[in-house]
């Protein structure tokens, strides 16, 4: 553990003035988080902190009740402006991988020596109440830092918040710009609180509610009370999300999109139509539906079964349509001598079709415990474009909240997650292809298997200190590497 809180490493190579910031900042944040915890533990305060928090602060991630009964501590109380929303976080977190072994590694192969790495997320969300039933909202983020061997060669990668993509520009950017509508169906109410998405403090029980303008498709599908936060909980971008959902986004995981949800009491229906990106992993959206679109259905059921505690169950499909190539079109081409390796992006510009399904649950047993699992599976012949390399996944997992110990803004949760890919996406990466994220040159298939697990503390109001570690057998579904073991370092910010 003395390697992981001392001085950060880097790999020699030519950085930017940003990036240079951020390692002068990375032993300063680990002394921040050790300093946060001495204070923790020599302070009654904090405690009384807990049991007192800001009356106006927005509801927790994974609180699964319609309204939150206690608001989640925040840095700065929030103004209770009946129009306006301000809020903001910071989500800075830092990784760390020992040597492993690897007798070979290509293009796109995680590093075996020992490296770490940083991130920073830096999020200002506002919003504008126009009506009783419209409302404008737009997030700003600015990120910055790194993800160990630049988020190459894992298909469960283990930080979500990082760009997958280290050239892109470190300046603020419109992450969120929607227009949110509210049509009511009925005349029955239920309250809600209010966050960074919805400002309304009641809403009716059956309505149709409209979403138009840039968003991410996870902020509302496949999303999970227990595993779809890295602000709070697991870092894994295989179990914050399901590896197979192939959700149309750009390279930081924003698009632009039409949704439409259903709610009613105890169901729910969404359906979005959103843009894809022009080249696998691109930044730049391709505005031509006819050529390049993608459409999103989820259906979600609420159920009061094991002890009175509301589960909830969500089924997922969807369809994309842009410009990728075929796996074994491009193993037929190379074994015809027209590629010299496998090249996916070998082809001329075409409409092609990927498809998937994916299903989703999470069953609280108390007020304090509760399991929730995935599973998922795309058709795994046209290539991985927009998210992921992973064909099929299986989660299981459960997640806990510190009321058990007296600490109820605390929470801990550990999950299994098993990745695969279709025997065209093994074979091409056997023969030497590479994808957008994997490529060892060769491959001896297996499943790639990752435990990972957490701690998240409530320090003092909007500080949240964390604790992780993800194991990880098979990297990149290679059974000749590995295992590799990641402990983390996060510090959350809320205000």
């Amino acid at each position: 553990m003395a390697r992981i809180l001392g001085p950060l490493r880097r790999r020699s190579k030519k950085t930017s003035s940003s990036d240079n910031q951020m390692r002068c900042f990375l032993p300063q944040f680990v002394l921040a988080v050790c300093a946060t915890f001495a204070i923790f533990a020599g302070s009654e305060g904090v405690a009384a902190a807990q049991e007192q928090p800001p009356a106006d602060a927005h509801p927790p991630a994974d609180d699964a009740s319609p309204a939150a009964s206690d608001p989640l501590p925040v840095m700065v109380p929030h103004q209770e402006w009946d129009r306006l929303w301000l809020s903001g976080q910071v989500n800075i977190i830092s990784q760390w991988h020992p040597t492993f072994r690897s007798p070979y590694q290509g293009p796109n192969s995680l590093s075996p020596q020992a490296q770490d790495a940083s991130s920073r997320v830096l999020t200002l969300f506002t919003g504008l109440r126009l009506s009783n039933s419209t409302e404008l909202l737009c997030d700003v983020q600015e990120t910055g830092g790194h993800g160990i061997g630049e988020a190459l060669g894992l298909a469960g990668f283990t930080n979500l918040d990082v760009v997958r993509n280290p050239t892109l520009s470190k300046e603020p950017y419109v992450a969120r710009l929607m227009i949110h509508e509210i049509i009511p169906l009925g005349h029955a109410k239920t309250p809600s609180d209010q966050n960074q998405y919805s400002l309304f403090r009641e809403l009716p029980e059956r309505r149709l509610e409209v979403r138009f303008g840039k968003f991410s498709l996870a902020d509302f599908f496949d999303v999970n009370t227990y595993g779809a936060d890295s602000n709070f909980q697991f870092l894994n971008w295989t179990v914050d999300n399901a590896g197979t959902y192939d959700y149309a986004a750009d390279t930081r995981g924003y698009t632009f999109a039409a949704m439409f949800e259903y709610h009613d009491r105890w169901w729910a229906a969404r359906f979005a139509e959103a843009l894809m990106p022009k080249v696998a992993n691109g930044i730049h959206l391709d505005a031509d539906m006819a050529r390049a679109r993608a459409e999103n259905i989820e259906f979600e059921i609420h159920a009061k079964t094991i002890r009175k505690q509301t589960g909830i169950v969500r089924f997922l499909t969807f369809v994309n349509h842009a410009n990728m190539g075929d796996y074994r079109q491009a193993i037929d081409n190379f074994l015809a001598g027209q590629t010299p390796t496998p090249e996916i992006t070998a082809h001329p510009l075409q409409t092609t079709i990927k498809f998937g399904f994916g299903a989703n649950f999470e069953q609280p047993l108390n007020d304090w415990f509760a399991v929730f699992g995935r599973w998922g599976w795309n058709e795994g012949r046209h290539e991985s474009y927009a998210y992921t390399e992973v064909d099929q996944t299986d989660q299981f997992g459960a997640g806990l909240k510190g009321s058990l110990w007296k600490r109820k803004w605390d929470r801990a949760g550990v999950v299994f997650v098993s990745n695969g890919i279709s025997h065209d996406h093994q074979e091409y990466l056997a023969l030497g292809g590479d994808g957008f994220l994997l490529g060892d040159g060769r491959l001896n298939y297996g499943r790639e298997n990752i435990v990972e697990t957490y701690y998240t503390l409530h320090a003092w109001r909007g500080v949240y200190p964390a604790f992780g570690l993800q194991y990880i057998n098979n990297p990149g579904y290679n059974r000749d590497r590995g295992p590799v073991l990641v402990p983390s370092l996060r510090l959350h910010v809320e205000f």
